[in-house]
């Protein structure tokens, strides 16, 4: 008789793909399925070119959760007749890492290769990063990191200059709804067998409400087809699959900061739209309100400056009535804020002057106050000469001691502001050109 080589109750506990998500039954097995990378990917590009000759090297994949980079990982392997060894820095430690490398350097004598995927490997440690070198640049693993940061703040140069760095893209959604279509029609590993009906415009928004995300939009499918009544999703199953929904958005890496960026840039080009729209997209994101808040502060302050000085006190207003009233209704207030910093003039002319003064300050070191400047509280101060020949400029012929110098006499020539001719500032402007004028013709005894 046959010895059974798995006991009855190990059935129990046998992987299924019946019991796999619908993403990872999916999940591509060749590079034609991967879906919208083409510029990564597509025909001819260096990339595919080296994977399928299996000439793969170390590389950083950077992109969105759901663009494909742990699928790449595993087809780098396939491709390469390597092993394929998964760690993730979220679960793993140094003495994990130090196990996945010793496992690898013992294949490696045995003459085979380990690609070696590491998810989340920002999260890992400048030390734990480092354990990873000699192994890379033995040639003992194929070194794989997939992040969703930015690898030039995350990772440390020692590791990026022996990987390649590779951008994957969040896939469109004419891409992922391809990726659904695949799902629904294969009968093997997808929704093909269940005779799912679900309509085109279902699909498609399904597609767009992933926001890039393949895996995300797996997810909903295989949602629908468990909430489908009698095979059919219809429209309250689809409201049912998609309620809650969020955007991607990271509210301390790349994405946040770029989107702030944009915020900024938008309210400095005078482009309420935009502004509005990039306000609305980090509050969607769950955003410190009132982060948000103060950056709007800054961007009256900085870029709207003296050509609206009343951008300021609607600032700090806004800022006051979201602490008031929070979400969200004072989240109104904050839009209110981001369209008025928007519409009105600019300026950085006080924050350009600030900056170029603090420069002078600091290459000039400690210059002397100006006698007739200083302070006089005593008799014997007096008798030094402090305040000797101080004009009080309200007695004086239009109010101002024309010929009377306040800045230290190496400097006494220097200009730091020079406003614009927008908004208020071209009113400063006017007058500050006339009363510069005059005061060099009163200090050169009225030759000009």
């Amino acid at each position: 008789m046959t010895r059974r080589k798995t006991p009855p109750s190990a059935g129990l506990f046998a992987e299924s793909d019946d019991l796999k998500p619908l993403a990872e039954r999916m999940r591509p097995r060749a590079l034609d399925e991967i879906v919208g990378q083409p510029r990564l990917l597509g025909a001819d590009t260096p990339l595919r070119r080296a994977i399928e000759a299996g000439h793969v090297h170390s590389m950083i994949l950077w992109g969105p959760p759901g663009c494909g980079k742990t699928t790449l990982a595993l087809l780098l392997a396939r491709y390469a007749q390597a092993e394929f060894r998964a760690i993730s820095a979220v679960l793993s430690g140094l003495p994990e890492v130090r196990a996945a490398l010793a496992e690898a350097e013992v294949r490696y004598a045995q003459g085979v290769r380990t690609v070696l995927f590491v998810d989340e490997v920002h999260r890992f440690n400048k030390v734990q990063q480092d354990a990873f070198l000699p192994y890379i640049e033995r040639g003992v693993i194929v070194f794989v990191g997939a992040t969703t940061e930015n690898p030039s703040f995350e990772l440390n140069s020692a590791l990026l200059s022996r990987c390649r760095v590779h951008v994957l893209d969040a896939v469109p959604a004419e891409a992922i709804l391809a990726a659904l279509q695949r799902a629904l029609a294969d009968a093997e590993r997808g929704l093909g067998r269940m005779n799912l009906q679900v309509d085109a415009a279902a699909l498609a928004t399904m597609a767009q409400a992933a926001d890039g995300d393949v895996r995300r939009a797996l997810t909903f499918l295989e949602i629908a087809a468990e909430l489908a009544h009698d095979g059919v999703v219809d429209q309250a199953t689809l409201e049912q699959v998609l309620a809650d929904r969020t955007r991607r958005f990271d509210k301390g890496g790349e994405q946040f900061y770029d989107q702030i960026s944009a915020l900024h840039k938008s309210v400095r080009s005078s482009d309420p739209d935009a502004a509005l729209y990039w306000l609305a997209r980090m509050l969607d994101g769950g955003v410190d309100r009132s982060y948000l808040a103060r950056r709007l502060t800054r961007m009256a302050v900085e870029d709207v400056g003296l050509a609206d000085p009343r951008a300021w006190r609607m600032a700090l207003d806004a800022w006051e009535t979201y602490d008031r009233l929070g979400s969200p209704e004072g989240e109104l207030g904050l839009a209110q804020l981001a369209l008025y910093l928007a519409v009105a003039p600019k300026s950085n002319a006080a924050y350009a002057a600030f900056n170029e003064v603090r420069g002078v300050v600091r290459e000039t070191g400690t210059l002397e106050v100006p006698m007739h400047l200083r302070n006089a509280p005593t008799r014997l101060m007096k008798g030094l000469g402090y305040g000797k020949g101080y004009q009080y400029d309200h007695d004086a012929p239009g109010g101002v001691a024309l010929d009377q110098q306040c800045l230290p006499d190496k400097l006494a020539e220097a200009t730091f502001y020079t406003p614009t001719e927008r908004g208020l500032e071209g009113q400063f402007r006017d007058k500050l050109e006339a009363l510069r004028a005059a005061r060099r013709a009163a200090r050169r005894g009225g030759k000009e």
